[in-house]
């Protein structure tokens, strides 16, 4: 099964980062379709890609899977060996839930804090309504790492979609709020961050974003 996954621009495009990530930590190979956001006809490059207009998409054997979300249940249920969702039932169910509340949620955050990758750019205030973004996860990491995390450093021990779903989210607290003690965190969010950084495929992400920015200088 050959895939082409469309992905804008590296250091911004959060959307985009969520099925690479998951697709190179669980070994799928993809070919990327890179489209520059910032490009003039950016909206016509990727309507010849996908009828949604918008990045991610997921190209396969002729037909076009668009939407990070629905990319991610694609994969977990193509590839059932990468175990793309947790396999103990209550932790499966926890881990879609916290996705689809990524998936829905947090514009506060997204608009105050937009993706940044390589930027580091600490922010002493944030309005009340990011800072409730913030605080809620937070405690939703905290949660998870508690009880579904004791497997490894991530939300439900292993890597999965649910870490992919939140990894626009590690980088905006990389860039904007290093110091999540301020919005409650115990060490569990903070460690979280550190293991999701160290991850290979997310410095490899980091180090396309900065040839891409490096072959714009």
């Amino acid at each position: 099964m050959a895939y082409t996954l469309v992905i804008g621009n590296k250091n911004t495009s959060s959307w985009s980062l969520r099925p690479w990530i998951a697709m190179k930590s669980a070994g799928i190979a993809f070919e990327v379709a890179k489209v520059n956001l910032r490009a003039a006809d950016a909206k016509q490059q990727i309507l010849a890609q996908t009828p949604s207009g918008k990045v991610p998409a997921l190209k396969c054997d002729g037909e076009v899977i668009w939407d990070s979300l629905a990319i991610l249940e694609f994969l977990a249920e193509t590839h059932p060996e990468a175990k793309l969702w947790p396999q103990e039932r209550i932790a499966r169910a926890r881990a879609r839930a916290v996705s689809c509340e990524m998936h829905a949620g947090f514009q506060a955050l997204r608009q105050e804090c937009p993706m940044d990758f390589l930027a580091r750019a600490p922010r002493e205030v944030l309005s009340d309504a990011c800072a409730a973004d913030v605080r809620r996860i937070v405690a939703l990491w905290g949660e998870c790492r508690a009880r579904f995390g004791t497997g490894g450093p991530f939300l439900f021990g292993a890597f999965s979609a649910a870490d992919a779903m939140y990894a626009p989210v590690v980088s905006r607290f990389a860039t904007y709020v290093p110091d999540l003690a301020r919005y409650g965190d115990d060490g569990r969010a903070r460690d979280y961050v550190a293991a999701m950084l160290d991850l290979p495929a997310m410095q490899d992400w980091g180090a396309g974003a900065k040839a891409e920015l490096g072959a714009k200088a």
